[in-house]
């Protein structure tokens, strides 16, 4: 499972490097057609490399200490 972690957080750094550099070109070139589609594409990597890095951590965490577990 932390081999697993290890793979999500890979993922996570990529989509961290990624988003950014996709906004950048989207705002680097404002007047061109393709912006919003630019944009938009930037933007939803950006909420993605946010939400991979709590699930990696979680993965990580879990395997660690283990699921937590719930009273009844």
């Amino acid at each position: 499972m932390l081999v697993k972690g290890i793979k999500s957080l890979a993922y996570t750094v990529l989509l961290m490097f990624l988003a950014p550099i996709v906004l950048y070109q989207a705002f680097k070139n404002q007047e061109n057609i393709l912006f919003w589609p630019v944009l938009i594409v930037g933007l939803i990597l950006a909420v993605a490399a946010v939400a991979m890095g709590f699930y990696s951590i979680k993965i990580v965490v879990d395997s660690m200490f283990g699921p937590k577990k719930r009273k009844k």
